[in-house]
């Protein structure tokens, strides 16, 4: 179920692979996540990091071009309590340190992006609200070198965000474009693209403004941050929380069903 393997960009740090539900999965900590993109850059590597959660699973599942998006990534973290959960239910020792997100690991990748020197270039959310997120991230952590642009981008202005991303040269560049636009996007542009290291970080910027409220940290790790998240945006995220994951939680029963008949033939026929 799990195998040890050395992936795309990595010298010094082995991250391991499970699969679960038939995608491949990195479990790796917001510490490893900074890491990962400290050997990328020092190596000048040119990689995308992904991660999946439960509306990811689910879009993979039924939109060939997310598998192609996933095809494409070096890394796929686990962005999502629900999938540590359902990972335990399979039998995978994953902990909750095995769940990086954005919001977590920014605090660890500003302080050394300042130190290194490292360039940040975000895209996405409404205009106006980036560049407010750029404002305070510099407040927070000052010498960190960030720049924005909003993700609201016809095929004129595309092009001149892509000119403007690689003038920049960013070491970073963040896309918080909700799910699955900004993967779409990314796979889209990725040729055209000077960065070393490539995220999708869905409302990452509306999280640190203010725009959308966050969940209480207690909440996560009772595995019920997506009912915050549903009592906040009801109308946006109804299908995502109440109708995606009956499917997701179908898959699980057949891998779990799959997994107990395979250990029954493997005791009825031994080697």
């Amino acid at each position: 179920m799990a195998t040890d393997v050395i992936t795309a960009g990595s010298e010094r740090l082995l991250y391991r692979s499970v699969f679960l539900m038939g995608l491949k999965i990195n479990p790796m900590s917001d510490a490893d996540v900074v890491s990962l993109v400290s050997d990328a850059i020092r190596n000048r590597h040119h990689i995308i990091v992904a991660n999946h959660n439960l509306h990811s699973v689910y879009l993979w599942h039924h939109q060939e071009r997310m598998r192609l998006f996933y095809a494409n990534a070096a890394y796929t973290h686990i962005d999502g309590m629900a999938l540590i959960l359902l990972a335990k239910l399979l039998g995978m020792p994953l902990k909750r340190e095995h769940r990086a997100t954005s919001l977590d690991f920014f605090p660890l990748l500003a302080p050394m992006a300042v130190q290194q020197g490292w360039r940040i270039f975000y895209v996405g959310s409404r205009p106006g609200v980036a560049a407010l997120g750029a404002i305070l991230v510099r407040q927070e952590y000052p010498g960190l070198n960030i720049r924005t642009h909003h993700g609201y981008l016809d095929a004129v202005e595309n092009k001149k965000v892509i000119a403007e991303i690689n003038a920049y040269q960013p070491h970073i560049l963040m896309v918080g474009m909700g799910m699955p636009q900004q993967e779409y996007w990314i796979l889209d542009n990725r040729d055209q693209i000077d960065a070393n290291v490539i995220f999708p970080v869905g409302a990452f910027m509306d999280y640190r403004t203010g725009e959308i409220p966050t969940s209480p940290r207690w909440l996560a790790s009772l595995y019920l941050e997506w009912a915050y998240r549903l009592f906040s945006e009801p109308r946006r995220l109804w299908r995502r929380y109440l109708v995606e994951p009956w499917y997701v939680v179908g898959q699980v029963m057949r891998d779990y069903y799959l997994q107990k008949k395979c250990r029954t033939a493997i005791k009825q026929f031994p080697r």
